[in-house]
């Protein structure tokens, strides 16, 4: 599908009521490659990782794993780990992100 082609979709689903905006859109198209396709989830988790300095914590919580599988990705893929968080925002979710997966192991 060519730009023009997409771009005239994502209008038509605008102006046919589908959705309310090209944003709403492009954000469920996204969202939906990610459920979809797990294997971009933890790709796309291990860039941010690397790249824009997110948490492992955040990391995992992109890729839809628990901490220490990310961590192994990250150890799988020679990204080196950054144990410590930046700040009490990051540490914050990180608890989060670990009391949650903890809580579905213990479910299971």
């Amino acid at each position: 599908m060519k730009l023009k082609e997409i771009n005239n979709s994502i209008k038509g689903l605008v102006e046919s009521g589908i959705y309310k905006s090209e944003e709403e859109a492009l954000s469920d198209a996204l969202e939906n490659l990610l459920k979809n396709n797990p294997e971009y989830r933890m790709k796309l988790a291990l860039y941010r990782y690397q790249h824009e300095n997110i948490s492992i914590g955040k990391a995992a919580e992109i890729a839809g794993v628990p901490w220490e599988a990310m961590r192994d990705a990250l150890n799988e893929n020679g990204i080196p780990l950054r144990l410590a968080p930046l700040t009490i925002e990051e540490l914050q979710k990180d608890c989060e992100t670990i009391w949650r997966f903890t809580c579905e192991r213990n479910r299971k």
